[in-house]
């Protein structure tokens, strides 16, 4: 839903692409640091009592988007809405396999595909309804009364059953490796998402902190006796695979639906409720093929699966790139439904190749590790197509930024476009080299 509004958040407040790319970065910021600390909470105080009141603080930082009316304030409250999907996030999966046990958890991942792709599938629609008759402050308040209704309805009908959930004994948490994460995470995207101070002194100050707060984070983390990222999972070939692929597949997959609702807004002239139409694509095909990605897990594993998918997203991802400005929405969508079905013939195997194969013990952390991954994958995804697409966009336009953008700009924006497509694809071919070492 946010990913359709942001050009018309971008004109509504009148800042600049890279400004407003910030509405979306602080929200992937924020859950990318705090889902390993959530994942160790939920082990501690139940996962059941971490989803629900997670859905409530999200519902709050909603109601606070709603109302913004600068966007300092809109950013702050995406802050908000960020910790209530983090605490959901990392706790998800590990309640999923906690209740359909590992003999059945590929085609379960695979049913909670289609749920994910349902959400996906009306965000769009949805939003660009919403744009069109009531403005960008509907898509947050139509969030409020189903996330408040979800944690009242689950307080009495899903926490019973998770009671046994629940880790007995007292598991440490490492701050000083969480704070380490923490700064480490915030300088790599300050300096991602600071194209524009490429040629400045800034960006030498943010690559220092980076070195600096990894040199730290790997200096800690070695030491410690309760490590954030715990040393024997790091160890199995099986998890780190699974790990860095989701973290280039969902780099890829956001690299796509930041940048393309600006290609349909701008080049396309579309209108918001035919953007939403298009943009749909893309999780109407996640929903479909997820189930059946899911049940081949089951009968074929992991290796098979997530290498082609990878190497389908490729495919697609290159395609995208040859969209021109005489290209028409059909040669969008199927392009764009490519690009769902090799994300759903990824997505559940290499979840469950990594859920089905760690101890009880290590669920919980696991579960906020692979939503770390996937977070990580956004949060790169969207900080690499405001450097990426900005630097280009900055060069063929010779100095003006998107939120100037007019007609005699659109050869720009199909090369910058260009360019930046065919990084997605060598990242997502990338993943599938790594993919296929399982």
């Amino acid at each position: 839903m946010i990913n359709v509004a942001l050009p018309s958040i971008m004109h509504y407040f009148s800042c600049t692409f890279n400004q407003c790319q910030w509405v979306v970065v602080v929200y992937l910021l924020t859950i990318t640091i705090s889902l390993l600390l959530w994942g160790h909470l939920s082990d501690r105080l139940g996962k059941g009592k971490i989803y629900l009141l997670g859905m409530f603080v999200f519902a709050v930082g909603s109601s606070g988007c709603g109302f913004s009316y600068s966007l300092v304030q809109l950013i702050f409250f995406r802050f908000v809405q960020a910790v209530g999907a983090a605490m959901m996030m990392s706790t998800g999966p590990a309640i999923i396999t906690h209740v359909f046990g590992v003999q059945y958890l590929g085609r379960a991942l695979g049913l909670i595909g289609v749920a994910t792709s349902a959400g996906l599938m009306s965000g769009p629609v949805v939003s660009g309804f919403l744009l069109h008759h009531f403005g960008w402050r509907a898509i947050f308040f139509v969030t409020i009364p189903v996330s408040l209704f979800v944690s009242v309805a689950g307080y009495y009908l899903v926490l019973p059953t998770l009671s046994l959930a629940v880790i007995s004994r007292r598991i440490p948490f490492d701050w000083k490796s969480f704070l380490c994460w923490s700064l480490l995470i915030i300088f790599v995207v300050l300096l991602s998402s600071n194209h524009l101070n490429l040629k400045g002194g800034v960006v030498v100050w943010y690559l220092v902190g980076a070195v600096v707060t990894a040199v730290m984070f790997i200096t800690v983390e070695r030491k410690s006796n309760a490590p954030l990222l715990p040393h024997t999972l790091l160890k199995r070939k099986y998890f780190t695979v699974a790990m860095v692929t989701a973290v280039l597949s969902f780099s890829v997959l956001f690299m796509v639906i930041i940048l393309i609702p600006f290609y349909l807004t701008l080049v396309l002239r579309l209108t918001t409720i035919e953007i939403g139409t298009v943009m749909m694509t893309l999780p109407v095909t996640l929903s479909i093929v997820s189930p059946l990605s899911g049940r081949l897990y089951d009968a074929i594993g992991a290796k098979k699966l997530t290498t082609s998918g990878m190497l389908v997203c490729a495919a697609a991802t290159f395609l995208l790139s040859l969209l021109a400005t005489d290209s028409g929405t059909v040669d969008v969508m199927w392009r764009l439904a490519m690009l769902g079905m090799g994300q759903a013939i990824f997505l559940s195997p290499n979840s469950a190749s990594v859920l089905s194969r760690v101890k009880d013990k290590y669920v919980g952390i696991t579960s906020g590790l692979l939503a770390t991954s996937r977070n990580l994958g956004m949060l790169f995804g969207v900080a690499m197509a405001g450097m990426v697409f900005g630097f280009f966009f900055d060069y063929f336009s010779g100095g003006f930024d998107l939120n100037g953008f007019q007609a005699v700009h659109t050869t720009a924006f199909i090369s910058s476009l260009h360019f930046s497509l065919l990084m997605a694809a060598t990242i997502s071919f990338v993943g599938a080299m790594i993919s296929s070492l399982r």
